[in-house]
């Protein structure tokens, strides 16, 4: 096997998948479960909640040598073309986050979940057609779910509402940036349920087997933990005690040391998988996930079905 192409600018990725390549998602899982980027996409996660069942902020909760919001940004980052926002409310401190990564601040705080969503669509106004919603705390929020749940609004829906393990979700939802100006309104009128947005707009609901008909997501994800979120200290320590996720590392040129072929190891960060084979990940080694996305943040996210290379910078070019 080849190196894989390297030398990405900016934000490390094809935002449009080249001629043949994965339009329907029917190919991806002969390709590793290569899970390519939505066009005219954004990512909005919501951190502006008050934490009061977990008793501390849950934004900065460590998530395997990471924090709960920098995996939801950057797992949200791999499938998004745009800006990833976040929106925090007023005078929240926020744990340390890519410079690629938008703050929003709420205007006004303690009015939930729908006044973060008026702010978050609001900022993306002329930026993006879609943003895909998310709370900060869903540590099991996979890619291709996130580009499951956006394809179906790129199909013509004002919303896409998956409905899974028994509860609508609305803080892992698809929404138009054209809905700004509703929700608006909506916060003005002091109505601040998800229902009142959904009355006034075309929703598709993503029931679970609506879900699983992606072939990548019902492999990577057959149980939909993408949903799960953590809310009380017992809930975070069971989630975080469950395993990294399992994923592939390959070794190319001088890291290889005679030991060419994929290895799976367990990590949910680039880092984990670098320190899982003997890999100093310092300025001298770059990452390559799934052959299309080159980085050199050992807190890049990492999700069940990936592929990490490991080559020299050098050779990267």
């Amino acid at each position: 096997m080849a190196p894989p192409a390297t030398g990405l600018p900016g934000r490390w990725r094809r935002c449009r998948p080249a001629p043949g390549q994965d339009r329907a998602g029917d190919g991806a899982a002969e390709r590793g479960h290569t899970i390519e980027p939505v066009p005219d996409t954004a990512g909005i996660v919501l951190a502006g909640g008050r934490s009061s069942r977990m008793g501390t902020p849950k934004a900065a909760l460590e998530w395997h040598g990471s924090t709960l919001l920098r995996r939801t940004t950057g797992i949200l980052a791999r499938v998004t073309c745009g800006p990833v926002l976040v929106v925090r409310a007023p005078g929240q401190e926020l744990p340390a986050l890519p410079p690629q990564v938008e703050v929003v601040t709420d205007p006004a705080e303690g009015l939930g979940p729908v006044q973060g969503l008026a702010a978050g669509l609001a900022a993306l106004s002329g930026r993006a057609d879609i943003a895909f919603v998310s709370s900060t705390d869903m540590p099991f929020l996979h890619p291709a779910f996130v580009r499951r749940v956006l394809r179906a609004a790129a199909a013509g829906a004002d919303v896409a509402l998956p409905v899974a393990r028994g509860y609508p979700q609305p803080l892992a939802a698809a929404y138009r940036v054209a809905l700004a100006p509703v929700v608006t309104r909506l916060v003005g009128e002091q109505r601040l349920r998800p229902a009142f947005l959904f009355e006034q707009c075309q929703v598709t609901r993503l029931d679970e087997a609506a879900l699983r008909a992606d072939p990548v997501l019902a492999a990577l994800d057959p149980d939909l933990d993408s949903v799960i979120n953590v809310n009380s200290p017992d809930g975070y320590a069971g989630a975080r005690a469950r395993p990294a996720p399992e994923v592939t590392v390959q070794l190319f040129g001088t890291l290889a040391g005679g030991h060419r072929g994929p290895r799976p190891v367990r990590a949910a960060t680039v880092a984990a998988a670098a320190a899982a084979t003997g890999v100093a990940l310092d300025g001298h080694v770059v990452a390559a996930l799934n052959a299309a996305q080159v980085t050199r943040d050992g807190e890049m996210p990492l999700a069940a079905g990936d592929t990490v290379f490991f080559l020299s910078a050098g050779a990267a070019g």
